[in-house]
Parts: C-alpha cells; sequence; structure tokens
C-alpha cells in the first residue's frame, strides 16, 4: 500500500539519504510566501490544514523503515511549514521511540522559533534546520513575506535562545535571490547575526527550481564570492555543477584558509586541485587539521579552529 504522508528514500546534497515525512500533503500549508518557494502561490496561515494523526505517520513510518534500512535521516518537513503542526511534540517523541538509531532531521522556515513551545518540541530532535535570507527588516518583508507582523529580530533573537540550549546539530539556510539579498551590505548583517548565533553549519544556495514568482538565482561565482564574507563558520555552498577551475593552495595558504573558514568535503571535491589534496592528506597525518562531520556533511578544520558550541 502507498504511503500517504512517507516519501522517498531521497538523496539530498546535504544530509544524505532521506526518508521524508510530508505534514501537509494535500495542499501548502505555510506562514510565509517567499519569492523563490517552489510550490504554487497559497493564502498564508499560522497552522496546518487537515493535519494528520501522529498515529497514521507512526504506522506509515515503521513499515518504511522495515523496507529502508540503509537511510541516514528521517526528515520532518511539509508543503509548507512543519513547524505549524499542533501535534509536533508527540510526534518526535514517537519516532524517537522507532527511529531505531536513524537522525532525526526537521527543516524550517524558523520563523515558530521564539516560541517556547516550539522550541521545547525542538530539542529532542537531532538536526534542526533553520532558514535565514536576511538580517534587514526590509529584506525580510521583500524576500519571505511572513503572515501578520512577525519582524526578522523577533526570529533572531529565538534563534540565539534556542542555541544556548540546543545540544543536537543546528544547521541555517541561506538562500540567495538576485537582485534583493545578494549584496555584501546584507550578507555582513547576516554575518554579524550568525555570529551571535553560531549554528554548527551555514548552508548557502540559491534558487535551482522554478520559483512561484518571477526571480532568478545568482551564479555559482557570486555564491563563492558572498560566502567567504561568513567568518569562522563551516560554510557549505549547495552547487548544481562542478567549477571548471581548481585552486592550487601552499601548504601555509592552505592552514591559514581552514584556520578562518573550514572546507567541506565538496569544496575539497569540486574546488581542490590535486596537489591542494594532498597538501591536506599530510596537515591531517600532521593533526594540523581535524576532519569533523556536522549534520552529515564532512568538514576539514584546522586544529586551532574554534568552533563555539553551546553545550
Amino acid at each position: 500500500m502507498k504511503s500517504r504522508y512517507i516519501f522517498g528514500p531521497v538523496n539530498s546534497r546535504r544530509f544524505g539519504l532521506s526518508l521524508g515525512i510530508d505534514l501537509s500533503p494535500d495542499q501548502k500549508s505555510c506562514n510565509f510566501d517567499c519569492l523563490y518557494c517552489e510550490l504554487s502561490v497559497a493564502k498564508r496561515v499560522d497552522h496546518i490544514i487537515n493535519p494528520p494523526k501522529v498515529d497514521e505517520i507512526t504506522k506509515e513510518l515503521q513499515k518504511e523503515l522495515t523496507e529502508n534500512k540503509n537511510i541516514d535521516v528521517i526528515t520532518i518537513t511539509a508543503n509548507g511549514e512543519p513547524t505549524l503542526y499542533s501535534e509536533l511534540d508527540d510526534l518526535v517523541r514517537k519516532i524517537n521511540e522507532i527511529k531505531n538509531g536513524k537522525k532525526l532531521l526537521i527543516l524550517s522556515n524558523a520563523s515558530t522559533i521564539m516560541d517556547r513551545g516550539v522550541q521545547d518540541s525542538l530539542m529532542d530532535i537531532d538536526i534542526v534546520k533553520l532558514s535565514l535570507d536576511c538580517a534587514s527588516k526590509e529584506c525580510f518583508k521583500r524576500v519571505d513575506r511572513a503572515v501578520g507582523d512577525l519582524e526578522i529580530d523577533s526570529i533572531v533573537e529565538g534563534m540565539k535562545e534556542f542555541r544556548k540550549s540546543y545540544k543536537g546539530e543546528m544547521v541555517v539556510e541561506v538562500l540567495i535571490v538576485k537582485g534583493i539579498n545578494d549584496n555584501e551590505d546584507e550578507m555582513k548583517r547576516l554575518n554579524s547575526v550568525l555570529q551571535e548565533i553560531r549554528p554548527d553549519r551555514v548552508d548557502i544556495g540559491t534558487i535551482d527550481r522554478p520559483p512561484a514568482y518571477q526571480v532568478e538565482g545568482v551564479s555559482q561565482k557570486r555564491l563563492e564570492e558572498l560566502s567567504k564574507i561568513f567568518e569562522r563558520l563551516p560554510v557549505h555552498i549547495v552547487r548544481k555543477s562542478a567549477p571548471k577551475s581548481r585552486v592550487d593552495f601552499t601548504k601555509e595558504k592552505l592552514l591559514e584558509t581552514l584556520r578562518l573558514r573550514p572546507q567541506s568535503e565538496d569544496d575539497v571535491n569540486q574546488l581542490f586541485s590535486e596537489r591542494s589534496k594532498m597538501i591536506l592528506k599530510e596537515l591531517i597525518d600532521e593533526k594540523k587539521v581535524n576532519i569533523t562531520n556536522i549534520a552529515g556533511v564532512k568538514f576539514y578544520m584546522a586544529s586551532t579552529h574554534k568552533q563555539k558550541r553551546k553545550r
């Protein structure tokens, strides 16, 4: 029998092989109307429309888990925003009882992160992905188009508060829209905010599917340029294709680069010359570089790099 709420497995470029849970399979239920959303335009709401029952979800999930033993993560998502699901706390608790060692992930737009009840529900999730496309009020209103009077400052404060107590892996996703948040000033504001939030990983990407509105993504080159603004944070660039040129580091330059900005395994495979890869191996053997797995992505960090973890 075909599952109604469970889909996949799908291969995620950021989190590995994923078995998904859709909390709003029949229609869009979201409190944002993001310019870049791939879903059709719909009225913004503050709750999941026609929410499924927890027992129905977990029954389907248990069946799928017996048939898909090699997945990396179970992903809570929705055609919209999954934290609008009123039974999220109960759902998380029951999934944790049956997940059999798999990691539990949620993909959220962060719109409810200031809510203490939502924070409590997220505490028992292994990986929490929160979106943060802008740091300024003007940019937030243009890109994310929230329902009601929700302000970006409230979301940022909620993320800071959540980070203080959350013991899992926190990933912040930044999606770049051409002509709106693709400028250095907005990225510098974001960098300042992220230095205070201190997520475990920052994913930066752009539009790669047909959006609901007439907006465009930026080039891979521009993503690379903007990503360099984020300081002392593990940044994962979500790439659509491999760049044409490779980077040839000296040993000193590579170590300094890793100290200032850890490089993901994808960065190394896509950007490093063969000589640079050999130098990286030497630095690992010399214990000057550590390998760390952050929410399913391998990062290379200088041993002197201090990643602030609030545990």
